[in-house]
């Protein structure tokens, strides 16, 4: 195939078996890219990955086998995608979490992208260029209280310690940008609508429950994984080879302020 994006590019996705890293995954590889992912347990199917490492991302030596194993396959990395994130911490507010659900939030939503980050920085600065993007989410300016603020104090922490990083490495020819999701429609968002409509009694019932807990989405739906590839792999590309230190909004409209 011609006029592919990336063709005889090196990529590294982490959390890249579902949801948005997969789409992110299969649009890497549909464009021509070799294509590592990681997660923690590998998955029941097949993924589009050129090599699937599991690895537990939220220690350091999950960080580094993944580092080492995905730089003895690739030889290098031209693009990384850090997707790795979600929450588990319980609903109820500040008081409702502990110690350990903090970390836990701190260690899933920031620590593994700065950690792996260090590890892969130094070869492509030896290569004189190369590709971070971190995916974080509205929640860093829209944070939900209730049920997931120490996630978003984290994502808030990754696009803060991404425009710095942004900065820094530019005169290095490496990019930094970072992707906001909004409320995107994966298969553990469709699990949640599920579990919801119980409750409402329809799934259109709840999914309109959800949208209105964010405060409304103007184009009256949520979003699809691939439409976070879509704009990963443009930001990915040399089409944004002047764009660096930038964050992207995939939300429907949900975040009402510039």
């Amino acid at each position: 195939m011609t006029n592919q994006l990336f063709t005889g590019k090196r990529a590294l996705v982490t959390g890249g078996t579902k949801g948005m890293g997969k789409a992110i995954v299969d649009k890497l590889k549909r464009e021509g890219a070799t294509v590592v992912t990681s997660a923690r347990t590998e998955p029941m199917g097949k993924t589009n990955a050129d090599l699937f490492i599991p690895a537990d991302l939220t220690s350091v030596e999950g960080i580094k086998l993944l580092a080492e194993r995905a730089l003895d396959f690739l030889g290098g990395i031209d693009i990384l995608i850090n997707n790795i994130g979600g929450s588990s911490a319980p609903a109820g507010g500040v008081l409702a979490l502990n110690e350990e659900e903090w970390l836990e939030a701190f260690n899933r939503n920031l620590f593994p992208s700065v950690r792996l980050d260090r590890e892969l920085i130094p070869e492509m600065m030896k290569q004189g260029k190369g590709i971070i993007i971190h995916i974080s989410s509205i929640q860093r300016t829209l944070p939900l209280y209730e049920s997931t603020l120490a996630y978003a104090a984290a994502k808030a922490a990754l696009s803060n310690y991404s425009k710095g990083l942004s900065n820094e490495l530019a005169s290095s020819g490496i990019r930094v940008n970072t992707v906001a999701p909004g409320f995107i429609q994966t298969e553990a968002a469709d699990r949640m609508i599920d579990r919801l409509a119980e409750k409402y009694g329809s799934r259109k019932k709840a999914l309109e429950e959800l949208m209105d807990s964010l405060g409304g989405i103007p184009l009256g739906r949520p979003g699809q994984p691939e439409d976070v590839a879509e704009l990963v792999a443009f930001l990915a590309s040399d089409l944004a080879k002047s764009i660096t230190g930038s964050e992207y909004k995939v939300d429907g409209g949900t975040i009402p302020t510039i």
